[in-house]
């Protein structure tokens, strides 16, 4: 194996590692929200976050693409939650870490 085919198969290694750690929080909308521009119906999503984007999944598999500002707590979230105003999300608070999303109009 050449030096070359050897830094290939690292790099795909660990960038598949990152993929694979991607972690995913699930709650649910009692009724619809808005997520930035985005309408969410009522119902059980999980939020990964890549990047600068926020990504929801539906219960049934569709996925929406939001702009997000990712935030770090001085504490620890003990649950996922959801702050909204006038069915607008504000934040989302990622339990388990020290993550909060903040969503733009």
């Amino acid at each position: 194996m050449t030096a070359k085919s050897f830094l290939l198969i690292c790099v795909v290694g660990a960038s598949s590692i990152g993929i694979a750690s991607a972690k995913s929080y699930s709650f649910t909308l009692s009724a619809p929200a808005k997520a930035g521009s985005t309408l969410l119906k009522a119902g059980e999503y999980e939020v990964t976050v890549k990047g600068d984007q926020a990504v929801f999944t539906s219960d049934g598999g569709k996925t929406y693409k939001v702009a997000v500002k990712v935030e770090q707590s001085d504490k620890k979230f003990a649950s996922t939650s959801i702050d909204t105003n006038n069915d607008t999300i504000k934040e989302i608070d990622l339990g388990g870490s020290s993550t909060k999303l903040t969503f733009g109009q």
